[in-house]
């Protein structure tokens, strides 16, 4: 890297793309020499991906492996080299639903950090119940994003309690299965949270009957079930509506 400064005698250099940037000064070129070249992969797409006030990205290895079109086992042994060499920290999961904490250490980090604003633990165990509630869903994506987690802060500040969050989806989810198997529409499972938004304000308005959320999740397996059924066999399977009374 050159530290000559930039010439303007032949025109001000303008940038094609405005945001997106990233400051690979020489902490970057020194992680370049001494990294893997897999490892080094792992460690731009980190760089290129954390938060600017704190250099953190919350991923899971899945959602690692799959940016960067590696298995899970060599992107574990990317991180371990990343952690060896003291270029990152790592703050592993919970359990296989939350995400692992990345945060790139002073010496290979560009900018000044800010004040992190850390959630709470109380919004942080909310949050982890969330994810851990949507991602048991079988007609998602398997993704639970950043933006998944955005809005799932919202609802903590909004106050949704979890039991109303957990029971949207289940009816939500239910409703799902039910178009797919009545072939209402193509199958394409729901790729985000804000998907469950209004089935919130329903429950909100009108709460679920005492006994009816275990009545949903009961309905919702059998329906995974003919669901995998029905891709395995292609044929038809009938159904009894969620609105059953249990």
């Amino acid at each position: 890297m050159s530290d000559k400064p930039v010439s303007f005698e032949t025109g001000k250099l303008r940038l094609k793309e405005p945001t997106g940037w990233f400051a690979a000064g020489n902490r970057f070129h020194r992680a370049l020499t001494l990294l893997s070249d897999g490892a080094f992969k792992l460690f731009a797409y980190l760089c290129l991906e954390a938060h600017r006030q704190t250099g953190r990205l919350e991923a899971t290895h899945k959602e690692l492996a799959t940016a960067l079109g590696k298995s899970k086992r060599t992107i574990g042994t990317h991180i371990d080299e990343l952690r060896a060499h003291r270029v990152c920290t790592v703050l592993p999961a919970k359990n296989q639903y939350a995400r692992t904490v990345f945060e790139i250490s002073d010496d290979y980090w560009p900018y000044h950090r800010g004040d992190p604003s850390q959630p709470s633990s109380d919004q942080r165990m909310y949050i982890d119940s969330v994810r851990e509630s949507f991602l048991s869903l079988g007609c998602v994506s398997g993704r639970f994003t950043v933006a998944d987690e955005q809005t799932a802060k919202h609802m903590h500040r909004s106050a949704i309690p979890l039991a109303v969050i957990q029971n949207a989806m289940l009816l939500g989810a239910c409703r799902k299965y039910e178009s797919w198997l009545n072939r209402q529409e193509v199958r394409e499972p729901i790729q985000s949270l804000r998907y469950f938004e209004s089935v919130i304000a329903e429950i909100q308005a009108q709460p679920l009957p005492a006994g009816y959320a275990a009545y949903l999740r009961r309905k919702m397996q059998q329906y995974a079930l003919a669901a995998q059924t029905m891709q395995t066999h292609q044929t038809d399977v009938v159904l009894v509506p969620h609105s059953e009374p249990p």
